[in-house]
C-alpha cells in the first residue's frame, strides 16, 4: 500500500507540501523567538500560519479544488483527528519507552497517510 502511494504524483506532492508548512511553522516560531517574542505566541503563530498554508496548498496545488467553507471545516476535522492521533502516539511512546520523541516521529507517516485519504476522499470529494 506504501509503495502504491509513493508512486502517485499527488501523494508526493502532499507530502512535499506538508514538509513546506512544516518549515514555515517551524521558521516563524524560530524568528519570533529570535525577535524576544514569548514562546507561547511565538508556537501559536507559527502554527496557525503553517495550517493556514498547508490548507492554502492543498487545496489548489494538490488537490485543484477552490477554498469553500465545507472543506475547510473538514480539513480542520482532519487536523484534529491527526492532532489527536499523533498525543496517542507520543503518549503511548512516553509511557512504554519513556521517550515522547519517538511516537511523535511514529505519528509522522500515519498522520500524512491518514491526512492524504481523507483529504482525497473526503475533504474535497
Amino acid at each position: 500500500m506504501i509503495a502504491t502511494l509513493m508512486r502517485q504524483r499527488q501523494f508526493i506532492i502532499f507530502v512535499a507540501g506538508g514538509t513546506m508548512c512544516a518549515l514555515i511553522d517551524v521558521g516563524l516560531m524560530h524568528l519570533l523567538l529570535s525577535l524576544g517574542v514569548h514562546y507561547s505566541l511565538a508556537a501559536s503563530a507559527g502554527f496557525g500560519t503553517g495550517l493556514l498554508v498547508n490548507y492554502a496548498f492543498h487545496t489548489r496545488v494538490t488537490f485543484g479544488a477552490s477554498a469553500s467553507a465545507g472543506n475547510f471545516a473538514r480539513f480542520l476535522c482532519v487536523i484534529a483527528m491527526n492532532y489527536s492521533m499523533m498525543l496517542v502516539c507520543v503518549a503511548l511512546s512516553a509511557h512504554f519507552l519513556d521517550n515522547p520523541l519517538v511516537g511523535k516521529l511514529l505519528s509522522l507517516p500515519i498522520t500524512a497517510i491518514n491526512g492524504y485519504f481523507l483529504s482525497k476522499h473526503w475533504i474535497y470529494k
